[in-house]
């Protein structure tokens, strides 16, 4: 009876409390552990999912460079020898626009510019010597192929864009001795003809300026 009672004494009924608390307390920081835990192997099998999508994205992206670069544009005409004298008087180039031949001694600005009337074709040819592409476009182009194909040139250092209204075609794209007719902004050969000839290996004189040159 005695020790029943020591058992119910205030002291004792404090302890218990005590101990309760410090049971509850252990519980919670165990069920903290576990969540942190479980959050931070989350968070890491994230980053590495993450970082594993980003490399199969790079991946991707360098393949399809490759790719475009290996592969012929379609529909595309090709010239050969073609002369690259400095000339200070118009040019009758056999082809329109041209993309390549005699040229004025100064290039067109073509660090992205967008020219909205048109431009010498003569200054336009030395860019492209230095290893533009030069977008050009007729009245009969749809508005927003012209928006869309403004925005890439104006995200592409080394590429120009200009009225042509004489061209064979609404939409035409040229590099030094290349060009290619595309039917809208979004067909698939415009990607390709950047990929391929901003500063590519048709390019006379690659990594020459495209600016400090006549502007519009």
């Amino acid at each position: 009876m005695a020790s029943a009672k020591k058992q119910n004494t205030p002291a004792a009924a404090r302890r218990a409390k005590l101990e309760e608390a410090r049971r509850k307390e252990r519980a919670r920081e165990r069920r903290s552990r576990i969540i942190t835990l479980t959050a931070s192997v989350a968070a890491i099998a994230a980053l590495v999912a993450g970082g594993g999508y980003l490399m199969s994205a790079a991946n991707d992206k360098e393949e399809a460079e490759v790719e475009a670069k290996s592969s012929p544009v379609q529909g595309e005409r090709t010239w050969d020898k073609l002369s690259q004298n400095h000339v200070g008087k118009k040019v009758g180039y056999p082809m329109n626009p041209p993309v390549g031949g005699d040229h004025n001694p100064v290039w067109m600005n073509c660090d992205a510019d967008v020219y909205t009337e048109a431009i010498p074709k003569e200054n336009a040819v030395h860019s492209l010597e230095h290893g533009a592409v030069w977008v050009t476009y007729t009245s009969k182009a749809k508005p927003a192929d012209i928006k869309k194909l403004g925005e890439r040139v104006e995200a592409t250092p080394y590429s120009l864009m200009s009225p042509v209204e004489d061209q064979a075609a609404p939409l035409m794209l040229s590099a030094w001795g290349k060009q290619v007719t595309v039917t809208s902004a979004t067909d698939a050969r415009v990607a390709q003809f950047f990929t391929k000839y901003v500063q590519g290996p048709q390019t006379p004189e690659p990594g020459a300026a495209c600016t400090g040159g006549v502007a519009q």
